[in-house]
């Protein structure tokens, strides 16, 4: 690769039957490509990339990770911009779980590929699939940084008592169960945001985080450092989700075993694939939901009602364990796209000084301020970043090596 061109970080998301990329200016954010490289392993792969000269696609066979990364370079050399002319300081790899073991993003090194891989039980539908991309795009660019970017690494800053769980020790100590929290790259990108839009430094602001999208999560962001989160052990806890429950009550494996003869796998596949808005409507798409909401569908009007309940149970939570509240951000599909949510969140937390501007709220398309000058807490709309946050951590990271 040369180092005369502009800087930019290959931005990698490789799960296990995909391999999302973007090439980011980690300065700017600016995206000059992106692409992905879906259906690995099935007998029909297909590819799509889009830069400067439109939006490519077609179809081959992607039998593997390591086909799906000569695709990427073949879609950059066929199409642009080409990987010589760019200085590529580094790939940046989504990671979904650290563990404990990492708060930072870090280059990777054959002890960050056995610790990731040790990780697999915590997150074994994502894991393994970012370790195979880790370790092709180390065959493929093997001149260039690779670093890794934990979902899970934000939310280390958590204090013990909202990262413990009140288990037996031997589960803390030896199965390492606690609360990790994920979206991690996108609560930080976003409270960051929020401070800059705020005009003020990071460390002075007090921030709760909506990310909200087929996966949801809440966060409480003190001074920039993550002190709560609604997602725990797994990505299962917390706010109600497209295909997932968020909070349920632990004795419902059992009951649900007794009952009905449910194994764990069958309850496993329960909460992470027919539960949240799916369980309640039948459909795990927001859209769909508001609008049969609108029409008069009591499933909808249930589901909408619960999730406007559970997200109010976490942003009353976090404002008290805050202990000072600046500002309220919507993010993620939902979050960024979603009026009615966010007007039945903001408009029962009038009664605490909060204003929504209900016109700002209508029209909001990108980063918006939709509360009132006379709100107590500023209430925004902010698209997430994961690459730009991915890029501008892993070059932080190289520009650091000595």
């Amino acid at each position: 690769m040369t180092t005369s061109g502009p800087r930019r970080v290959l931005v990698v998301n490789a799960g296990s039957s995909s391999l999302k990329y973007q090439l980011v200016d980690p300065d700017t954010g600016v995206s000059d490509a992106t692409g992905l490289v879906e259906r690995i392993g099935l007998p029909a792969g297909r590819v799509r990339h889009t830069c400067a000269s439109g939006t490519h696609t077609h179809e081959t066979t992607v039998p593997d990770h390591v086909r799906a990364m000569a695709v990427l370079r073949a879609a950059f050399a066929q199409h642009g911009p080409d990987l010589s002319e760019v200085e590529l300081v580094a790939v940046g790899h989504r990671v979904v779980h650290g563990g404990a073991d990492f708060s930072e993003p870090t280059v990777v090194t054959p002890a960050v590929v056995d610790a990731v891989r040790r990780l697999v039980p915590l997150a074994p539908l994502h894991n393994p699939g970012n370790l195979q991309g880790i370790e092709v795009a180390q065959r493929t660019f093997p001149d260039v940084p690779q670093v890794a970017v934990f979902d899970t690494a934000f939310h280390q800053t958590m204090p013990a008592a909202a990262s413990t769980y009140a288990v037996p020790r031997a589960w803390r100590e030896q199965y390492r169960v606690r609360r990790y929290g994920f979206h991690g790259t996108s609560h930080a990108y976003v409270s960051r945001r929020v401070a800059d839009l705020l005009g003020r430094p990071l460390e002075e602001v007090a921030t709760i985080v909506l990310h909200l999208g087929n996966g949801a999560s809440a966060t409480a962001v003190d001074g920039g450092r993550s002190v709560d989160t609604s997602m725990g052990l797994t990505p299962l806890e917390g706010l109600v989700m497209g295909t997932r429950p968020g909070d349920v009550d632990p004795g419902l494996p059992r009951h649900l075993a007794e009952v009905a003869g449910l194994s764990v796998e069958d309850y496993d596949r329960a909460l992470s694939k027919e539960s949240g808005l799916v369980g309640l409507t039948g459909s795990a798409d927001m859209r769909d939901v508001e609008e049969r909401f609108e029409a008069g569908d009591p499933d909808a009007r249930l589901a909408f009602d619960v999730v406007v309940h559970r997200l109010l149970h976490y942003v009353g939570a976090y404002a008290a364990i805050l202990g000072r509240l600046d500002a309220i951000a919507f993010t993620a599909g939902i979050g960024e796209h979603s009026p009615l949510v966010r007007a039945a969140v903001v408009e029962r937390l009038a009664g605490f000084g909060v204003r929504l501007d209900a016109a700002a709220n209508e029209s909001a398309h990108g980063e918006a301020v939709i509360s009132t000058p006379d709100s107590s807490v500023t209430v925004l709309v902010v698209p997430t970043n994961e690459e730009w946050e991915i890029a501008r951590q892993a070059s932080a990271v190289v520009d650091a090596l000595p």
